[in-house]
């Protein structure tokens, strides 16, 4: 293993505490990871020393402070590989990103009659856009399925499309199942029918290399909590001859080149999709964030985790009574599970109180939860700070689930 796990966490104040008395483990890395120090120092930073609103300013702390944004905009655009800086769209967030889309996408493509492609295993930030954006424009949403195992549906996903498909929005790692998506595959087959791809990358972004040179899709969307950044922080990519066809999502400053009495003309790219003031210290952090990622390899970590997945995987099938919902062998590094019929609400709340941070409930995937006819989950997800001796940590806790309620 080349990741130095030990010089690793000592990068992350927030993981030598205690909770009730016991050193915390965090495994709720898929709905926020912690952040290193290199993070919070550049937040400080931008702070106490750089401080400013960005652009149109001509003074010297707002030059700098729009220099390192746009130097952000460059980090982003090398660390996916995007071709040009200008499709690079900052957000707030996956969710902001996929509204954009669907909002903007909707009202320059989608008309009564046509249909958007979609999958069971979706985030709601990834279904409900979509299908409130074909109730309003009287369009149809298709949903592909899934096997007993988690992995997409492919042939049926390839037999709904057809000459009334304007889009695919699938995401690229599920955030219940773990099921890492043929993403490259369905991009080329649906651009074999001229169909768009986007992509939610919110559970990929922090786990895999991505190329969008590579992967081809027309939309990548992520946030920058999930990949050790700052809250209110996300990327929107998108191919350049798509951002330049749709109409502008929010109205406002940035966003505007020239206002008349009767008529308002809009900025290029990427700033046509920037209104307002943006979350100038959170990008910061988003640079430090991803500088730290370069630095350990994406390879390298999607290495480290898969040996934690694989881990965990067999430490928890190895309970009696405990099953494992998603068991692709194209998965990314978090394991969703129920203990008997104890409702994962209860068995999380007991496994919080042994120190171990878990997720339960839903997981804002409501149609995915309805399909598995189950009443939630409780969810562990890894990431590149977390050891083999903290899932030994849950598997204790799990097992005292067990004990509480047999």
């Amino acid at each position: 293993m080349s990741i130095d796990i030990n010089k690793i966490r000592e990068d992350f104040p927030i993981l030598q505490q205690q909770i009730y008395k016991r050193p915390l483990v965090y495994f709720d890395n898929a709905a926020s990871t912690q952040k290193p120090r290199q993070v919070i120092d550049a937040i400080c930073t931008y702070y106490e020393r750089d401080n400013c609103n960005i652009h149109r300013g001509v003074h010297y702390l707002s030059v700098k402070a729009t220099e390192a944004y746009e130097e952000t905009r460059k980090e982003v655009c090398e660390f996916i590989n995007a071709r040009n800086t200008h499709e690079i769209i900052f957000t707030k967030g996956a969710t902001e990103s996929l509204n954009l889309v669907a909002g903007s996408f909707g009202k320059r493509y989608i008309h009564e009659g046509d249909e958007v492609i979609t999958t069971i295993m979706e985030h709601h930030s990834n279904f409900v856009p979509w299908q409130q954006m074909c109730m309003e424009r009287g369009a149809k949403l298709r949903i592909a399925g899934i096997d007993e195992k988690g992995d997409l549906d492919l042939d049926e996903m390839r037999g709904m499309m057809n000459e009334k498909t304007r889009l695919i929005a699938l995401t690229h790692v599920s955030n219940v199942l773990g099921t890492i998506n043929p993403v490259k595959e369905i991009v080329a087959i649906a651009h074999q029918h001229d169909i768009p791809v986007l992509l939610d990358g919110a559970q990929g972004v922090s786990h895999l290399p991505v190329d969008m040179q590579e992967l081809d899709c027309d939309f990548y969307c992520f946030s920058g909590h999930k990949m050790y950044a700052p809250m209110g922080t996300g990327v929107l990519y998108g191919k350049e001859k798509f951002l330049e066809a749709l109409p502008p999502y929010q109205l406002g400053g940035e966003m505007i080149k020239d206002v008349y009495i009767d008529r308002t003309t809009f900025n290029e790219l990427p700033f046509k999709f920037e209104a307002g003031t943006p979350n100038v210290e959170g990008v910061m952090g988003l640079r430090a964030a991803i500088q730290y990622l370069k630095n350990l390899g994406m390879a390298e970590i999607a290495a480290y985790e898969n040996e934690l997945l694989a881990y965990a995987t067999d430490k928890l099938s190895g309970i009696e009574g405990v099953t494992l919902f998603g068991t692709s062998v194209h998965k990314a590094s978090l394991v969703s599970f129920l203990i008997g019929d104890i409702h994962p609400y209860d068995a999380g709340m007991i496994i919080d109180k042994m120190g171990v941070a878990v997720r339960t409930g839903h997981h804002c995937a409501m149609p995915l939860i309805d399909f598995l006819k189950i009443p939630g989950t409780v969810r562990a997800s890894f990431a590149f700070y977390n050891t083999f001796e903290e899932i030994d940590k849950l598997a204790e806790a799990v097992m005292r689930v067990k004990q509480m309620f047999s």
